[in-house]
């Protein structure tokens, strides 16, 4: 038997081997896209109609997004996941070169510059860095896993990165995504082995960092965004717009919702309503219990998640399905604080139902990768 026929056998034995997906995972994916697409098309009928024309707009536009969603998705879940592991320093050293190059050459929108256009085609090098800082936070931390008892091979050099792809991101300014990024990195260091005094440590230099500007900073851009939440109805008309409209809506909203379809808010009060504040729509028509539903499938999506990573056949897989579920965690937490004034408002969208294509590629794409984890530890298509 030649080489080329060893190398094939080997591959079709690999291949033998591979377990189907997760599919309670997949399953929840779908429900959340789904429930995206019905509550993109209510939020943004009436803002749709303003803006083009007509009711479907937006409707067919994230439905486009969706399709091909689900083509990234079976594509994330067919490639093996390992082979990822080569493209993390490569990728998030472009990802940190287009944070650079956004205030320079980037489009600005209502006074963020947050894009990238490259002819027809607009990316968000701040999505991109999500899927990046894990890749490479996974990598650098399976390739030599007593790293983390380090605090100088370790913790400081990631530390470095998110601290320099946070402070690119803030320039844009995106807060949240910022403390996205952050609070992956932090996060995945803990799943690792890191020990909890380092994490007290940089909680306790960003809160100084904050109190800082809190006490020395009055009346700056960040001081006001840093404080208008606390009482948006002190100024409803212009930093607290936003989140009094939002609140409107959610307490209009009541227990069982006033019914889909029938919001008010999104009637031109609340800007955008299919975008970040999507949630405060889902409250106004579906209610609390709309909303507390809603929840409960992200738990069940970090459930599963957490499975699989639980059950990933090496370190950098564990890793990699971690930051994943965190990067889904943490942002519908914050999608919740913005939404409820509970921190200040700034664009983050609530992960596969708000409207937006390059986060529900990625984080469609980053299921997929999900579901090829799964496909190479212990069957998961049961529940356990």
């Amino acid at each position: 038997m030649d080489k080329k026929e060893r190398k094939q056998k080997k591959t079709t034995k690999r291949k033998a081997e591979l377990k189907p997906g997760d599919f309670w995972l997949m399953l929840i994916v779908m429900i959340l896209v789904i429930f995206g697409l019905i509550m993109v098309f209510s939020a943004s009928y009436y803002y749709s109609i303003s803006q083009a024309g007509n009711a479907y707009s937006y409707l067919l536009r994230h439905g486009l997004w969706v399709i091909l969603g689900i083509g990234v998705m079976i594509l994330g879940a067919s490639i093996d996941y390992r082979i990822y592991r080569k493209a993390a320093v490569p990728f998030v050293i472009i990802i940190g070169v287009l944070l650079i190059l956004v205030p320079f050459i980037g489009t600005t929108v209502n006074g963020a510059t947050r894009w990238l256009s490259i002819g027809p085609i607009t990316i968000m090098p701040g999505e991109l860095a999500k899927p990046a800082v894990i890749l490479f936070t996974a990598w650098y931390l399976s390739e030599k896993p007593d790293r983390i008892k380090s605090a100088v091979r370790g913790i400081l050099p990631l530390i470095a990165l998110a601290g320099v792809y946070g402070a690119l991101i803030i320039k844009q300014p995106n807060l949240s995504t910022a403390i996205t990024v952050c609070g992956i990195v932090v996060a995945m260091m803990l799943v690792a082995g890191m020990k909890w005094r380092y994490f007290f440590g940089a909680a306790g230099i960003g809160a100084g960092g904050i109190l800082s500007i809190l006490m020395f900073a009055r009346g700056s851009y960040w001081y006001t965004r840093l404080t208008s939440f606390t009482d948006p109805f002190a100024d409803p008309l212009n930093d607290g717009y936003q989140a009094v409209q939002s609140l409107l809506a959610l307490g209009s909203g009541g227990l069982f919702g006033v019914g889909l379809g029938k919001s008010v808010q999104k009637n031109l009060y609340l800007p955008e309503p299919q975008n970040d504040f999507i949630l405060a729509i889902i409250g106004e028509e579906l209610g609390y219990i709309g909303v507390l539903a809603l929840i409960v499938v992200y738990c069940l999506f970090v459930w599963r998640g957490s499975h699989i990573a639980m059950n990933s056949p090496d370190q950098f897989g564990m890793l990699l399905a971690s930051g994943i579920v965190l990067m889904v965690a943490i942002q519908v937490i914050l999608n919740i604080a913005v939404v409820t004034s509970s921190m200040p408002a700034t664009g983050i969208n609530l992960p596969f139902v708000s409207y937006g294509g390059n986060a529900l590629l990625i984080f469609m794409f980053c299921s997929g990768v999900l579901i090829n984890i799964s496909r190479h530890g212990p069957k998961t298509t049961g529940v356990k």
